[in-house]
C-alpha cells in the first residue's frame, strides 16, 4: 500500500467522524511526507490505554477495534474503524494519558504523524499542519458528539 491508497480512502471513508483535511494534491503530497508506515498483524496493540503516546495514526488497510477498559459491563467496545479512519488524535493536542486500547482485528497497515514531525511540519508549511490540525480537532469533537450521545438518554 502507498499513500496514494491511503488518501483515496481517507477522502472516500463516509462516517460521521471522518477525518476531512481540505488540502489539495500538492498540500496532500507535502503532509505524506511527514508519516511513517507501519504494518500491524492481526491482534497486535496500536494504542494501549493509560500510556502516553504523542501520536495520531491514519488507517491505510485492514480493521481496528477500539475498546477501554475499567468501565460497567458491556460498554467495553468503542467501535471498529476502517480504512481512511484517523485515531489517536488526542496525542496531537495534549500529553495526557491514552483514553482507550487500539488493536488490530485483521493485518493492518496505519501512518503515523509524531508529534516532533508535526512539529517539523508546522514549521516548514503551516498551512498544511494547520489544516491537518483543525481536521483531527473537528474528530474530536464529532466523537465527543457520538459518545455523550450515547450516554444520555433523550427525553
Amino acid at each position: 500500500m502507498d499513500v496514494g491508497e491511503l488518501i483515496q480512502a481517507i477522502q472516500t471513508l463516509n462516517t460521521e467522524d471522518a477525518f476531512r483535511p481540505r488540502l489539495d494534491a500538492a498540500q496532500w503530497r507535502l503532509f505524506t511526507q511527514y508519516l511513517t508506515r507501519h504494518e500491524l498483524t492481526s491482534g497486535q496493540a496500536l494504542v494501549t490505554q493509560g500510556e502516553r503516546d504523542r501520536t495520531m495514526y491514519l488507517l491505510g488497510q485492514g480493521s481496528l477495534q477500539v475498546h477501554v477498559t475499567g468501565g460497567a459491563p458491556g460498554t467495553s467496545r468503542i467501535g471498529i474503524m476502517r480504512p481512511g479512519a484517523i485515531c489517536g488524535e488526542p496525542g496531537l493536542f495534549a500529553d495526557a494519558p491514552r483514553m482507550a486500547h487500539v488493536e488490530a482485528m485483521t493485518p493492518c497497515v496505519v501512518f503515523a504523524l509524531r508529534l516532533p514531525r508535526f512539529e517539523e511540519m508546522a514549521a516548514r508549511t503551516p498551512a498544511v499542519a494547520l489544516e491537518v490540525l483543525r481536521a483531527a480537532g473537528a474528530v474530536m469533537v464529532q466523537r465527543t458528539r457520538i459518545n455523550l450521545t450515547r450516554l444520555v438518554p433523550s427525553a
